[in-house]
Order: structure tokens, then C-alpha cells, then sequence
């Protein structure tokens, strides 16, 4: 039985996210995608339009995903130091769990493909920075954070380490784990004393 248009698509999407796995950074061809899934380019065609639409299948996967955690945290988490740790945290895990999309979030798989998908993924950038400077800031409302602490400034430093971390895994050809070193660097990114008040006890 054939699957499902919708199927089909998800399919297509997986083993493209399969292919971006592999350590050498290689340009993926329509050609290459249609050979391993044992399809003609023109079947790959029937669900895309482009090469282009179905990189952008992949960025909606990650900001349906992403967001859709984030929110759930900071629904659930009370304390703003644990929301911020819990957002980095699963961005950093988000990346180990899935390499290939890595290459997308650092835009590295998108060389020389349309410039709208390198825009797209920039917004998702700014998304995710403007979720940590929102977080600071409820920090600085609940006390937790101090009052004259310049979270745009610190929600951007904490926005640059992610994104190094993510471009170290992809570009060492996921030899370093992104999670490497965490616990010791969050208390080095949330512990300042001139920025925090009070840090909650981990449970």
C-alpha cells in the first residue's frame, strides 16, 4: 500500500534531516534525496515545489518543537533562573538529539540555497533570544534577578553560547557533545553577583 500524501511528506523530511547527519558537510542534491529514497525526482516534486519548501519543512518541525517545549516549561516552571536553565538546556539537547537539524539551525545547511530560508532561520534566532530576554525579565519582576541587571545584553550572551555550542557540534562533525560541560557552565552563565539575587536550590 502507498502512503499517504502527508506520509509521504514526513518521509521525505526525515530522510533529508537522515542525510544532513552525515559528519562531512555536503551540499544535498534532489538527486541524492530521490536515490535514497528510491524515487524518482519527480515523485519528490508531487509533495514540494522546491528543495527550498521542503528545507522550510524542516524549520517549521523545529519551531513547532522548540517553541511548543518552551512554552510548556515556562507554563509549568515557576522560578525564572530554572525557566532560563530549562530553555538552554533543552536547546542544547534539542541539537544532541538531532544533529542533522543542527546544520539547518546554524544555517550551514542552507549555503547557497534560497536566502529566505537563512532569514527564516535568523527570525527563529531572534524568537528564541526575545524567550530568554522575557524570562530574564519576569526574573527581574519576581526579584530573582536584579533590578538594574541589562537582560537584553545578557539574553544575547546567553543566545551567542548556544549558538556556539550548536556550531561546534555540527562543524567537529558531531564529536562534541553540545551537552559537554553544561552543569558547570550554567552556574558560570546564571551566577554572577552582580546579577543575581537569588538563585533557587536545585531540586
Amino acid at each position: 500500500m502507498s502512503a499517504r500524501p502527508g506520509e509521504r511528506k514526513d518521509q521525505i523530511l526525515q530522510v533529508l534531516a537522515q542525510m544532513l547527519e552525515e559528519p562531512r558537510a555536503v551540499k544535498i542534491t534532489t538527486a541524492a534525496l530521490a536515490a535514497h529514497l528510491r524515487v524518482s525526482e519527480a515523485a519528490l516534486y508531487r509533495h514540494f515545489a522546491s528543495k527550498a519548501q521542503m528545507f522550510e519543512g524542516l524549520i517549521e518541525f523545529i519551531e513547532a518543537t522548540l517553541f511548543g517545549l518552551i512554552n510548556k516549561l515556562t507554563e509549568e516552571e515557576k522560578s525564572a533562573i530554572r525557566q532560563i536553565e530549562g530553555i538552554l538546556s533543552l536547546l542544547l539537547g534539542f541539537a544532541k538529539k538531532n544533529p542533522g537539524l543542527t546544520r539547518v539551525l546554524i544555517g550551514d545547511a542552507l549555503t547557497n540555497e534560497n536566502d529566505r530560508l537563512q532569514t527564516r532561520i535568523n527570525q527563529l534566532h531572534d524568537r528564541l533570544e526575545a524567550t530568554l530576554r522575557q524570562a530574564l525579565r519576569f526574573g527581574v519582576s519576581e526579584g530573582e534577578i536584579a533590578r538594574d541587571a541589562d537582560t537584553s545584553a545578557h539574553a544575547n550572551m546567553l543566545m551567542c553560547y548556544v549558538t556556539g555550542r550548536w556550531h561546534q557540534f555540527a562543524k567537529s562533525g558531531y564529536k562534541h557533545d553540545p551537552m559537554e560541560y553544561w552543569e558547570a557552565q550554567r552556574r558560570e552563565l546564571l551566577s554572577s553577583e552582580a546579577f543575581i539575587v537569588r538563585v533557587p536550590a536545585t531540586d
